[in-house]
């Protein structure tokens, strides 16, 4: 599976054309539907792109905690796999857009997916420990 999931991600970041270009007038439809019904503005096409980058990197973080097994190391390499996209998308792909934002957000996606590995370890343990003790 993260076999899977890290094709995936090294296909869409290095897709030579923005994989949302495609939707652009279906999500400004949505976005428009969304605030004429009371979503706040500050949900725009800035927010739903951030807020993807971060989901698209939870996967990573997830599988990052499990395979190094400690979290500050798992943290570094999704900065360092983020930066790495991003400048493999500045060096080689002229009508991608790299930038700070993405890196920041896709750094975040990591560290939130490795807290959660990080949370679901913690809590195996602590069942484990109860199991144990039970005895």
């Amino acid at each position: 599976m993260p076999s899977l999931y890290l094709l995936a991600m090294i296909g869409i970041a290095f897709w030579p054309v923005p994989v949302d270009s495609s939707a652009g007038p279906a999500l400004a439809w949505t976005l428009n539907w969304l605030h004429a019904r009371g979503v706040p503005a500050f949900v725009d096409y800035g927010f739903v792109e951030f807020s993807a980058n971060i989901l698209f990197f939870i996967p990573l973080g997830i599988f990052l905690g499990m395979g190094l097994r400690r979290f500050w190391i798992a943290e570094i390499v999704g900065i360092v796999a983020s930066s790495l996209l991003e400048l493999g998308q500045l060096l080689f792909l002229p009508n991608r857009f790299a930038t700070l934002s993405d890196v920041v957000a896709n750094s975040l996606g990591a560290a939130l997916g490795t807290a959660i590995w990080l949370a679901a370890s913690r809590t195996r343990l602590k069942q484990k420990a109860r199991k144990t003790s039970d005895f």
